[in-house]
C-alpha cells in the first residue's frame, strides 16, 4: 500500500471519529428547561381574554423542538466512506481533542522473489539481448568526418602514359623516337625494325628508369630509315608533362609540380585555410596501400634549399593526419636544381 492511500485512510478515520464524538457531545448535552414566563403564574384568565391572544399563556409542548424529517439518527455504519449529518450542534466546550494509535505497516514483500527481479551475471544479461555492435559504428561514422575517406572524384595525377606518339611513316627499315627535355638532352630513346607501331606510349620514366620531372617542357624527333639507308627526320610539337602517377611492386609514386599549393608563401593573396585537393588525392592512394609500415619519402626538387625545404615542411604537415599509419613513416629529402621548374617540384612514393 502506497503511502497516499495511508494518509486517505487515516483522514477518513479521523473524520469519522470526529463525528461520532460530536453527535456524542451533541445528545449528552441536556438543555436548560425554559424559564416560565409570567404568564405561567398568573391566575386564570380575565373575563374578556381571548385564548391566544397577548398575555395568554402557551402550551408548555411548543417547547419541545420538532426533529426534521429525514434527520440522521447519528450512526456511524460501516462499509461506507462517511456519514452525513444534517443538523449537529455542539454546546458548551467547542475544543474536541482525538487520540488514537497509529498502526505500523508490514510490508509482506521480498524484492529477490519478485517477477523480473532475479538475479544473474552478465553472461545472463547478453545472452537474454544480443547486442548491436554494428549500429553504434555506423551512427558515429555518419556524423563524423574520416580523415581518411577516399576521394575517388578527384582526378589530377593521369595514369597510365604522359605522352602517345603516333608517327604515320611508310616503307621503313629501322626507325628511332628519342624524347628530350628543354635543353636538348636525351631523356627516353624508343627504336625498332620494320614499320613502326600505330602508337608508342611513354608512361614517364628516363633512360635510367627513374621518373621525369613534372612541370618542364618535353619534346621529340622521329627517325626513320629505308632499305637504301636514307634517313628522315621528323621533330613533334613540344609538351608538358603533368601530375601522374607510377606504379611499381613496392607502391604508387605520386609526381607534381608545387603550383597552386603553397598559398602561404610571400607574396600570396590569403593563407591557406584547407588542405589542397592534390594532396588530398595523395593520401588516398597512399592509404590503398596494403604495407602500412612502408616509409613514405617526400622529395622536393627547388632552384634554392629553403625553397626546397618550405615545400617539405608544408608537405608532411598536411600529410600527417591524413595518412594511415604513424605520421613517423614520413621523410623527406631536399635536392636543389638550378634548371627545375620555378614553382618546384615533388615527388611521394614509398621510402627505404
Amino acid at each position: 500500500m502506497s503511502r497516499f492511500a495511508n494518509r486517505m485512510l487515516y483522514g477518513s478515520a479521523v473524520a469519522a471519529v470526529v463525528a461520532a464524538c460530536c453527535a456524542t457531545v451533541a445528545l449528552a448535552t441536556p438543555r436548560p428547561p425554559a424559564r416560565p414566563t409570567k404568564a405561567a403564574h398568573a391566575g386564570p384568565p380575565r373575563a374578556g381574554t381571548k385564548p391566544g391572544a397577548a398575555g395568554a399563556p402557551q402550551a408548555s409542548g411548543q417547547d419541545k423542538p420538532v426533529p426534521p424529517s429525514g434527520a440522521s439518527d447519528f450512526t456511524l455504519k460501516g462499509g461506507q466512506e462517511g456519514t452525513v449529518f444534517h443538523n449537529l450542534t455542539v454546546e458548551g466546550e467547542d475544543r474536541i481533542h482525538v487520540d488514537f494509535d497509529r498502526p505500523a505497516i508490514t510490508l509482506d514483500l521480498d524484492p529477490s522473489q519478485a517477477p523480473g527481479l532475479e538475479g544473474g551475471s552478465a553472461r545472463d544479461e547478453l545472452e537474454r539481448t544480443t547486442p548491436d555492435l554494428a549500429a553504434p559504428l555506423a551512427t558515429l561514422s555518419a556524423r563524423q568526418e574520416c580523415a581518411y575517406l577516399g576521394r575517388p572524384w578527384l582526378n589530377e595525377f593521369a595514369s597510365g602514359p604522359v605522352a602517345r606518339f603516333r608517327p604515320a611513316v611508310d616503307g621503313v627499315e629501322r626507325w628511332k623516337l628519342v624524347v628530350v627535355d628543354a635543353g636538348g638532352q636525351s631523356v627516353a630513346t624508343f627504336s625498332g625494325r620494320g614499320k613502326p607501331p600505330r602508337e608508342i606510349d611513354w608512361d614517364g620514366r628516363s633512360q635510367t628508369g627513374a621518373p621525369v620531372s613534372p612541370g618542364l617542357t618535353y619534346s621529340y624527333v622521329f627517325e626513320a630509315y629505308d632499305r637504301a639507308g636514307n634517313k628522315r627526320n621528323f621533330v613533334g610539337q613540344g609538351f608538358s608533362v603533368l601530375a601522374y602517377r607510377l606504379q611499381a611492386p613496392e607502391g604508387s609514386t605520386l609526381l607534381f609540380t608545387a603550383r597552386g599549393l603553397d598559398s602561404d608563401a610571400p607574396g600570396s593573396a590569403a593563407p591557406r585555410t584547407a588542405t589542397p585537393p592534390i594532396l588530398l588525392e595523395a593520401a588516398s592512394w597512399l592509404n590503398q596501400s596494403e604495407r602500412l609500415t612502408t616509409p613514405i619519402q617526400v622529395t622536393a626538387t627547388a632552384r634554392s634549399y629553403e625553397q626546397a625545404n618550405h615545400l617539405i615542411q608544408l608537405v608532411t604537415t598536411a600529410l600527417g593526419p591524413i595518412v594511415l599509419g604513424d605520421p613517423a613513416r614520413i621523410h623527406s629529402n631536399a635536392i636543389v636544381q638550378t634548371d627545375a621548374p620555378e614553382e618546384g617540384t615533388l615527388a611521394i612514393g614509398p621510402g627505404r
